[in-house]
């Protein structure tokens, strides 16, 4: 299957993205993952998307729509994939529309994670990062079991520090940046008839997961 997730920053959709991947044995596709690699090395494509990310905004259209479909042309994408962080505007839902219909392919489930605005920022500006090795945690949900706001991956012990895009007023940014340019989507994949809404609000990432496993089971029965 051919599933997108949809949700605010700090929704859950990576998260969700990463188990649902393994459960049907298809790629996680994060367009956060591809522009973190490139942050990570420094590469030209790191640089720009550093300004991006840093203000709260988005990667322009041109440069994210032609990362992916680089990554849906690989082989590993011929059984399928999880779309997790594209598209973002009606635009890149357009140009990926356009991408698959010249493979013969379509989109089959559209998931759109639901959570009220003031528990996303609480999660958000809770998370913490390793400079160091990497790791994430959330001083709220998971934090660090040893020394507090130190890393415990074996043989770190970096002080974590906050992304600037963890902090709450670019949070809030971020988050009226998605319902002003993201959210419009749901509409748009409503009227496709791909659509369909999970309300996480208060929900532990297991009752999330179980319900979305229930929608891809009635998406996998309609596409035989």
């Amino acid at each position: 299957m051919r599933v997108i997730l949809l949700g605010a920053p700090g929704a859950g959709k990576g998260t969700q993205a990463k188990r649902l991947a393994e459960r049907l044995g298809v790629p996680h596709i994060s367009t956060g993952d591809i522009f973190r690699r490139h942050l990570k090395e420094g590469t030209e494509l790191g640089k720009q998307v550093r300004g991006y990310l840093d203000s709260g905004g988005l990667v322009p259209d041109d440069v994210t729509c032609a990362i992916v479909a680089d990554r849906l042309a690989r082989e590993d994408c011929e059984k399928g994939y999880i779309l997790d962080g594209f598209p973002r505007s009606q635009a890149q839902a357009h140009a990926l529309k356009d991408m698959l219909k010249k493979q013969g392919r379509r989109i089959d489930l559209v998931v759109d994670l639901a959570v009220p605005d003031d528990e996303i920022v609480e999660r958000l500006s809770a998370r913490r990062s390793c400079p160091k090795c990497g790791a994430v945690y959330n001083l709220k949900y998971s934090p660090p079991k040893g020394a507090p706001n130190r890393c415990d991956a074996p043989g770190c012990g970096e002080e974590l520090v906050q992304r600037v895009d963890d902090k709450p007023e670019t949070v809030r940014e971020r988050l009226r940046v998605y319902r002003e340019t993201t959210e419009p989507l749901a509409a748009y994949y409503r009227e496709e008839g791909l659509l369909k809404s999970v309300d996480c609000a208060g929900l532990k990432p297991d009752e999330v997961f179980e319900k979305i496993e229930g929608l891809v089971a009635e998406g996998a029965g309609r596409a035989k």
